[in-house]
C-alpha cells in the first residue's frame, strides 16, 4: 500500500468517527511508515488535533527527536496554515496532498506559508496526489450534513 493509500484509509476511518475525513501519514527518506493518522478534532474536542499534527507528533516521537530530516508528509488534503507552519518547523523534506483547499489551505492558497520570507525551512510541495478521491471524500462527508 502506498503512503496516499494509507493516508485514504486514515480519512476513511476519520469520517466514519464523524471527524472531516483527512489523513496523513509520515515516511521517513526510505519509504519506511513512521506515523499515520486522521483528524480526531471532534474526539479529543482540540481545534489544533489535525491528521498532520498528530502524525508529524507520533513519527517525531517515534525516531525520538524534534526534527523530521529527510521525511515526507503524505496528507490527503492541503495542509492549513497551521499544518504547513508544523511541517517546517519539524523540517521535512516534502509534503505530499491530494486534494487543494482553496478556502482553508496554507500551501498553494490562503498564507502561503512556505513562500514567506518568516518561513526558515521550505519542503519540497507535490500537490493533487489522487486529487479526485480525496475530495470525493471531502464532498461527500459534507453534502451528508448539509
Amino acid at each position: 500500500m502506498t503512503p496516499m493509500e494509507i493516508a485514504l484509509e486514515e480519512a476513511r476511518a476519520a469520517a466514519a468517527r464523524g471527524e472531516v475525513p483527512v489523513g496523513a501519514v509520515v515516511t521517513d527518506a526510505e519509504g519506511r511508515l513512521l506515523a499515520r493518522a486522521g483528524n480526531e478534532v471532534e474526539a479529543r474536542q482540540d481545534p489544533s488535533a489535525h491528521a498532520e499534527m498528530l502524525a508529524l507528533r507520533a513519527a517525531a516521537a517515534a525516531r525520538g527527536g524534534k526534527r523530521l530530516d529527510g521525511c515526507t508528509l503524505w496528507v490527503t488534503l492541503e495542509p492549513c496554515a497551521m499544518c504547513a507552519q508544523a511541517a517546517s518547523l519539524f523540517r521535512v523534506a516534502r509534503v505530499a496532498f491530494g486534494a487543494y483547499d482553496p478556502k482553508s489551505g496554507g500551501v498553494e492558497h490562503g498564507a502561503r506559508v512556505f513562500s514567506r520570507p518568516q518561513c526558515h525551512h521550505a519542503p519540497e510541495v507535490l500537490g493533487g496526489l489522487r486529487e479526485a478521491e480525496a475530495a470525493a471524500l471531502l464532498g461527500a462527508f459534507f453534502a451528508a450534513r448539509r
